[in-house]
């Protein structure tokens, strides 16, 4: 997700619903107003607080906010940040920059860079969801842990030459603190892989109960017998109920596409300072950011993959199904989206997380018959790098990077992604 994140500092599973395996020197911003507390209900879990930015500075010709920030303070508690402003096609040109307090003591972080480039990410011009009107620009979040102290500067990028002056902040910048709530299933207290637990008798193996009806579009394609030859063994995939996502946070609506032909592979950019067993109070984050802060209509990932290769449900639909997500902006159509949790841009993914997305991407592209060591073709409904229109030749399995001018995964994971299609190709016994 975005481009690789830099920080001053190293960059900062449940037990319960899975699907069965198949036999197979500082700037200070002046004091703002409180923040505000949004929770839906007392029966769903977690939270989220918005602080206003304060301006410290202005550009000298146009007296536009060129610097603005929150002031270090204390507040409830939360585990992920991120900054949102009011167009979400609006570039924050400039540096994010923040420090927090783990909490219950006095230790302040280092510094630490927000990727500020996540327009690369959402659902594609033209469509419901992108056209809503509840979307907000953002930032990638940052995971940060348990915390009770925060402070952020947000500083605009120079304009053209020297003495030209500093580009205008987008207008309604927010500082969002997310509490992720507690697991309301529990996780094992390991770094190791999430077990496997039964499911209970008449599952269907790809819902999550949610209190609606399983949706009734498109399955996965019916194939010849040619390419189910090749089908890959299902992985085991921890559900949206497993990792404790709160169906009423999200949309009702579903949103399918016509097939899967391609999987791009991204980093969530969150930092990699989680250990496993907090990897479903990450995607309850990340979810929570995505549909409160940012207004979309679920999480944006198909998918998610901790660091230990447990792999996730990602948006609601059904993992069998050609679900419609908003992970590659101008390319959600027709592929799937699936996230490592951490950043990878100096950091090498662990060799579980990439056997896991082998795995996945064998598994989810067989059942559209699509060869995992091949290419197919997409068209681009429009983004910076490929106009709409435009038919984009592409690996089976991609990196975000091929279809957007970006950095993700980062060098480190898209540097591992041929070797992913290899082992991808060996699954489906191509």
């Amino acid at each position: 997700m975005g481009a690789s994140l830099v920080t001053s500092i190293g960059v900062a599973c449940t037990a319960a619903l899975v699907l069965p395996l198949s036999s197979s020197g500082a700037i200070a911003a002046p004091q703002v107003p409180q923040a505000t507390q949004h929770t839906e209900s007392a029966a769903v879990p977690g939270s989220t607080q918005s602080l206003p930015l304060g301006a410290v500075g202005s550009n000298r010709s146009s007296g536009a906010a060129t610097e603005q920030g929150v002031t270090r303070r204390d507040v409830s508690p939360f585990s992920l940040l991120g900054v949102v402003w009011d167009d979400a096609d609006a570039e924050l040109r400039g540096t994010v920059q923040v420090r927090t307090r783990a909490a219950g003591s006095h230790l302040w972080s280092d510094w630490q860079d927000l990727e500020t480039h996540n327009q690369e990410h959402g659902a594609d011009p033209g469509t419901t969801e992108h056209d809503s009107g509840h979307t907000r620009g953002s930032t990638a979040p940052l995971w940060v842990g348990g915390s009770d102290g925060v402070e952020l500067r947000v500083r605009a990028a120079e304009e053209g030459g020297s003495g030209s002056g500093r580009a205008p902040l987008p207008q309604g910048l927010r500082l969002e603190l997310i509490d992720p709530g507690e697991d309301p299933r529990g996780a094992p207290d390991n770094n190791e892989p999430v077990p496997d637990t039964a499911i209970s008798p008449g599952d269907s193996g790809d819902w999550a109960p949610s209190g609606e009806a399983p949706p009734t579009e498109p399955r996965a394609a019916v194939l010849p017998d040619s390419a189910r030859s090749y089908a890959a063994p299902r992985p085991r995939i921890i559900t949206r109920g497993g990792w404790g996502a709160d169906e009423r946070l999200r949309e009702r609506r579903l949103g399918y596409t016509r097939t899967v032909k391609a999987a791009f592979v991204h980093h969530s950019a969150t930092g990699n300072n989680y250990r496993c067993k907090q990897a479903p109070s990450v995607l309850r984050s990340i979810y929570r950011y995505h549909v409160k802060s940012s207004g979309w209509r679920d999480i944006g990932y198909n998918f998610a993959i901790d660091k230990c290769g447990n792999i996730y449900e990602g948006r609601a639909g059904g993992v069998t199904r050609p679900v419609l997500g908003a992970h590659t902006l101008g390319f959600n159509t027709n592929s799937v989206g699936i996230a490592v949790l951490g950043t990878y841009g100096g950091t090498n993914p662990r060799a579980a997380a990439t056997t896991a997305v082998a795995k996945l991407t064998a598994w989810k592209l067989g059942l559209h018959g699509i060869n995992a060591r091949g290419k197919v073709t997409l068209t681009s409904a429009g983004n910076g790098k490929y106009g709409k229109g435009r038919k984009v030749r592409l690996n089976a399995i991609s990196g975000h990077r091929d279809g957007f001018s970006t950095d993700c995964p980062g060098s480190r994971l898209y540097g591992k992604l041929s070797a992913v299609r290899k082992s991808a190709g060996g699954y489906q016994r191509r």
